[in-house]
């Protein structure tokens, strides 16, 4: 993990390159592994191709998020 950004998004740092998808994949993969949940339950909404990106995580994961966006 990154950290926070303001005060409802999470910085997810990777090394992956921004080619062929593989940043995006890198970044949902260490998002559910900072979650303790596997990769397929964080899914990808929006921003495929962008920076900024909208992730979807089952609602029994809200106070692990909630945790990070506090920390």
């Amino acid at each position: 993990m990154g950290g926070r950004y303001g005060a409802a998004a999470l910085v997810v740092a990777v090394q992956a390159p921004a080619v062929d998808g593989r940043a995006t994949a890198a970044a949902l993969e260490a998002l559910a592994k900072a979650l303790g949940c596997p990769s397929r339950d964080v899914t990808l909404v929006s921003g495929a191709t962008r920076r900024t990106k909208v992730v979807a995580v089952p609602d029994v994961l809200a106070p692990v998020v909630t945790a990070l966006l506090e920390s």
